[in-house]
């Protein structure tokens, strides 16, 4: 019963309802996969690990920092990681660049949830005016009148209630994952500082400054 509700009803929004579906859909679909991703990174968080190598840095032990970061699934971890293995070349280097990876990773889909956002309103949009089109072409028949401008009138309320749905039930979690990464920014950037101020603070303390490398 509901079914055929719902079916009755996106079939009165016109054609302009079967973009808006795939658009929904493919949302939708962004909006489920970010959503278990999130709750899966927020379980792969080490903080333990993350204060022993902290500890290992202070003491410059940066051969141990690098053994227990490595094969490390927090992306604070990780970043420290990237950046004690590239050491020679650039700590700060190695690690802004792991950093972006982690951030890109973090962003996938919201392109596309941003795009989805605005192109279903204009959708709803173009299906309002389709609609009173149809509602226009009525006017005159002294039979079919009223039936086609209700009809018309119909269509271009369901397509902006369903481009305005789409957008409003897409922009909530968009938001959501868009304050995620602006704090996993914060606590990579935070690693990056704490990383470079303890690999100083352990070269004033005469520790030895050559950092151990992968491979070496």
């Amino acid at each position: 019963m509901l079914a055929n509700i719902i079916f009755e009803t996106f079939t009165k929004g016109g054609p302009i309802m079967w973009p808006l579906l795939i658009v929904s859909i493919v949302s939708f679909g962004c909006v489920i996969e970010r959503a278990a991703w999130w709750l899966s990174e927020s379980r792969k968080r080490e903080d333990a690990k993350l204060d022993k190598v902290y500890g290992a840095l202070s003491d410059g032990d940066y051969e141990t920092a690098s053994r227990v970061a490595e094969g490390s699934a927090d992306p604070r971890v990780r970043v420290i990681y990237k950046g004690l293995h590239h050491a020679q070349s650039s700590l700060v280097g190695a690690m802004q660049v792991q950093a972006g990876v982690e951030l890109q990773r973090a962003g996938r889909f919201q392109m596309v949830m941003d795009t989805a956002i605005t192109l279903a309103p204009l959708l709803g949009l173009l299906g309002t005016v389709t609609g009173i089109l149809n509602s226009f072409s009525g006017v005159g028949d002294s039979e079919l009148a009223v039936s086609k401008v209700s009809g018309g009138i119909g269509e271009a309320l369901i397509a902006t209630a369903g481009g305005l749905g789409v957008a409003i039930l897409t922009l909530i979690p968009y938001n959501y994952f868009n304050s995620r990464i602006a704090r996993l920014q914060f606590e990579l950037e935070n690693a990056l500082t704490n990383t470079e101020v303890l690999v100083d603070s352990a070269k004033k303390k005469g520790y030895d400054t050559q950092i151990w490398r992968k491979g070496e």
